[in-house]
């Protein structure tokens, strides 16, 4: 790989700080205008439509997560082995990495399509979402998953420019994406009165600009990594790689989405005021999650990269700079959310049990951020070094077996929603301690040399 644009996207040269901030600043960008036009959705449609429609929009947002996590746990692998043969300069592993991983994010996408639209009623049922809001909950659902295509492609050509450094393009999609969704929003909804399902259409609209925006680029990039239409097609030893890694990515996704869905089955019997306050807070969450969202893929994509070209001890400086940030960042973006709780629910629906619910989520759990932060960051590394079945088998046990029986029970003997809210920092406490563990134990550098 001698070419000296693809060489400027390598994270295994240059100061490890400057690199990682270089990388991870633009995903911050991305990653914030991303939750912007998720937002926009509750905003608009609580303020212009009511309570009930913000209901019917935050009844299950782990719904989404629960069918379209696995495929992008799957593009998170396929990220990595593209990172890997990116830093270790192996043009042939790129281009087959790049095409296997485009032509599973086709097949993917039409797939989860079928599958959203099929099962949302069920689950959305299944969930107990309060009988007022299911009609307007099933039709947001329903048009959102018949976007799934342009979501799976989204994160599948993300994940390929991440994989390789660049960071930047990712951003410019979706600020215009994020400014498409928001007029259409407001479009649909506050001028021509269409409704809630107007909003999920708005969000496919603007989902499928920026995913074509990004198979556009990979198309007309100089670089190995680019798409060539006629070459997508599924080489079998490289899928098997990129199973290999997303599979448990994948499956932890899915689990601890179906973890939640079993939490918002509990919030669910407190009524429809507790699912809007709580799915008002779970937005504000979202930008909680944006510092260690943007460390996280950066520290997968630097782990990956920089074992790949066998920098063991840039590895493990990377590691500990990207955590540390992660975690200071996060826990600074958790004390404003906890001050300002109030006000940013209030946004959403100004209904005071609607603010109630969500500023007693936020003031429980946002002081706790770190530690989720924490968590997160070293299940990135233990991926971007081909252990994903660590994080996977960690966060199964905690996220979701442990969080599930804690709550079942407790609530049974203490009917009180904060009970439900404190699994979630119990939870990252436990896992928190795990990863320590296997972080100092285990030779987590050397696993690339083993296979």
């Amino acid at each position: 790989m001698s070419n000296q644009k693809a060489s400027a996207t390598l994270l295994t040269e240059g100061p490890i700080g400057r690199k990682i901030l270089a990388f991870a600043f633009p995903l911050f960008l991305g990653n914030l205008f991303q939750q912007l036009y998720n937002t926009a959705d509750s905003l608009i449609v609580g303020n212009f439509i009511g309570s009930d429609a913000l209901a019917a929009v935050s009844s299950s947002g782990s719904l989404i997560f629960l069918l379209v996590g696995f495929f992008n746990g799957i593009s998170v692998g396929a990220g990595v082995v593209i990172a890997r043969y990116f830093g270790a300069r192996d043009k042939d592993g790129v281009e087959r990495s790049v095409h296997t991983t485009v032509a599973f994010g086709l097949a993917a996408g039409v797939a989860l399509t079928f599958i959203g639209i099929l099962f949302t009623p069920f689950i959305l049922k299944l969930m107990g979402t309060p009988a007022d809001v299911l009609p307007s909950s099933i039709l947001y659902f329903r048009i959102y998953f018949c976007g799934s295509l342009a979501f799976v492609m989204y994160n599948i050509c993300v994940g390929i420019l991440q994989s390789v450094g660049d960071s930047r393009h990712p951003l410019y999609y979706l600020i215009m994406s994020s400014v498409v969704n928001v007029v259409l929003d407001l479009l649909f909804v506050a001028v021509f009165k269409l409704g809630v399902g107007s909003a999920a259409l708005a969000t496919v609209i603007s989902q499928f600009l920026s995913a074509g925006l990004c198979f556009l680029r990979l198309t007309r990039a100089k670089e190995e990594y680019r798409i060539v239409i006629r070459r997508i097609r599924f080489d079998l030893p490289m899928l098997k790689q990129v199973i290999q890694n997303g599979l448990p990515t994948g499956l932890q996704n899915s689990i601890i989405a179906f973890a939640n869905v079993v939490v918002q089955s509990n919030i669910n019997a407190f009524g429809k005021m507790a699912v809007a306050g709580c799915g008002s807070y779970a937005k504000i969450e979202g930008f909680g999650f944006l510092p260690i969202n943007c460390f996280t893929m950066a520290l997968t994509t630097f782990i990956s990269q920089n074992l790949g070209a066998r920098q063991y001890e840039r590895a493990k400086k990377g590691a500990r700079f990207g955590i540390l940030c992660s975690i200071t960042i996060a826990e600074l973006v958790g004390i404003l959310i906890y001050i300002f709780s109030p006000v940013l629910i209030a946004l959403f629906n100004a209904d005071p049990q609607v603010v109630g619910y969500g500023v007693t989520q936020a003031r429980t759990v946002t002081l706790f951020y770190f530690l989720l932060a924490y968590s997160h960051c070293l299940a990135a590394i233990f991926r971007g070094a081909g252990r994903s079945a660590v994080p996977m088998t960690v966060m199964l046990v905690c996220w979701c077996i442990i969080r599930v029986t804690y709550i079942t029970i407790i609530v049974k003997f203490v009917p009180v929603i904060n009970v439900i809210f404190w699994a979630y920092p119990l939870t990252w406490s436990l896992s928190s301690i795990i990863f320590t563990i296997y972080f100092f134990k285990s030779d987590w550098v050397h696993a690339y040399e083993r296979k």
